[in-house]
């Protein structure tokens, strides 16, 4: 059967707020079990929520950064449910009347821009963390999460394929670490995403039986959950098998989406208004306001970066997917390095230390292995022909944690590139001499050979030899030049 895949996600952002939706208690991830609680976020009989007021306008910013329209009055609700991690018996949600309405997001996928409807954002209390297998055969409830903030981001179903929903997910958080309303940390649970996949024939405009994914807590994991329940589904219509509508959880153990529960409508959680909070009423001298203090976000400086440094459209989107690298990246371009060596520098070297060594803490890079500045002079160096690469990424090491200059260090080590003709030429004869079986081989056309003498007049020169200048000599000699 030729089927398209129908693709929306919802995706729930905590903010980071210091305090939580509706208390003054903290919103901080990580604290002791059930010791940032109050009888508000317990849900205790006869208590007042207070909306937060910095909740809504962090609300507001991300209506305006993906286009969205904002609501100038808007409503909370009550969605009703039963379950340990809910003290109240509810959540409080916002269902009729959103705050922000519509937008979209441009998602660059293989090379082209799509766009991607969003249906609402809205703000909501999160829930408690029930806890399994971690005292004997009881279930255990924190409620430290119970009343912090979310926002709930649910696009239309726009999406045909695993990367177009990847890409978007990506793009999703980018925009909420520029905002700098939320961490989008999928491991600790500040940003994650329910998947809404079915399938249909090509060409129909017909939605198809709707499965709502739960449980995926990586970008990588969402992406394997929408490709096998996309396969399951198109199985199952292949062999006249009838698709229900329910939500499946993922299974990461064995890669498989498994049965959780069936749902049918919205109105199953009966849905009223919150008695005990009015209507909120947002102005447009506060949405304003709002607007003016929003900073570059990532899609227009992705373009601005292939426009003002020539760079590609991958360089620029792989620098602008956070704001901390991009941000690293013009400090050292502005001391005077070279665009295209910084990103190369930045993109391959500096960020492969910060993977291997775990400096991404929180999702931001607070201890770069070097300044921008540094990397930019050393890139400099580079660029001039002082040292060739290989001696800058040995210095990199040397730099860290150091306000040195590379150049000073580079003349107080002797470590500058060797460029005399005259004394590459001696030690290309040397080698010549030293390897006449390698010598031989090339001369009899194994022109791989060429890499070991090359290595080897590296080695004899102590890593400094100029490589292009060296590889020049080096081949013409052994033409008999």
């Amino acid at each position: 059967m030729n089927l398209e895949p129908v693709i929306g996600l919802e995706v729930h952002a905590e903010l980071l707020t210091d305090s939580k939706i509706f208390c003054a208690c903290s919103a901080k991830f990580g604290g002791p079990p059930n010791t940032n609680v109050c009888p508000i976020c317990l849900g205790m009989p006869g208590v007042l929520p207070v909306l937060n007021r910095r909740v809504v306008e962090f609300a507001i910013r991300a209506g305006l950064a993906t286009q969205c329209g904002i609501a100038p009055r808007s409503r909370f609700a009550r969605k009703n449910y039963f379950y340990p991690d809910l003290p109240k018996g509810y959540q409080i949600s916002m269902y009729e009347l959103p705050i922000c309405i519509g937008g979209h997001l441009g998602v660059l996928v293989d090379g082209e821009t799509k766009r991607i409807g969003l249906t609402r954002i809205h703000m909501e209390e999160d829930t408690g963390k029930n806890i399994h297998d971690a005292h004997g055969d009881a279930s255990l409830v924190d409620f430290n999460r119970s009343g912090v903030p979310l926002l709930e981001i649910v696009s239309e179903p726009d999406m045909r394929s695993v990367a177009e929903a990847g890409a978007y997910l990506r793009t999703l958080r980018s925009i909420l670490q520029y905002l700098e309303i939320c961490d989008g940390n999928m491991e600790e649970g500040s940003f994650r995403c329910d998947a809404n996949v079915s399938v249909r024939p090509a060409g129909s405009t017909t939605l198809g039986t709707k499965v709502e994914i739960k449980n995926m807590n990586s970008f990588r994991a969402v992406e394997k959950a929408i490709a096998y329940e996309l396969r399951r589904q198109a199985s199952a219509l292949e062999h006249g098998e009838r698709l229900v509508q329910e939500t499946r959880l993922w299974d990461a153990e064995r890669e498989e989406t498994r049965s959780m529960r069936s749902k049918e409508h919205a109105h199953d959680y009966r849905y009223f208004p919150e008695p005990d909070l009015m209507p909120l009423v947002v102005d447009g001298a506060w949405v304003d306001g709002v607007r003016a203090a929003l900073p570059e976000l990532p899609g227009p400086r992705r373009e601005r970066f292939v426009r003002e440094y020539q760079l590609s459209t991958y360089d620029a989107d792989v620098l602008t997917q956070r704001k901390d690298v991009a941000d690293y990246f013009e400090a050292g371009v502005a001391t005077g390095a070279g665009a295209k060596e910084m990103a190369n520098w930045t993109m391959t070297e500096l960020l492969r230390i910060v993977r291997d060594e775990k400096l991404d803490r929180a999702l931001v890079i607070r201890d770069w292995p070097v300044t921008p500045t540094q990397l930019a002079r050393l890139v400099k160096l580079v660029e001039r022909g002082a040292i060739n690469r290989n001696t800058a990424k040995a210095l990199l090491p040397k730099l860290r944690g150091t306000t040195a200059d590379p150049e000073e260090l580079v003349a107080a080590e002797g470590l500058a590139q060797v460029s005399d003709r005259s004394a590459l030429e001696a030690a290309v004869a040397d080698v010549i001499a030293r390897h006449p079986a390698q010598v031989a081989e090339f001369r009899a056309g194994k022109e791989r050979v060429l890499g070991f003498l090359v290595g080897q007049l590296m080695k004899a020169t102590g890593g400094k030899a100029n490589p292009q200048l060296a590889q020049d000599l080096l081949r013409t000699a052994l033409r008999g030049g």
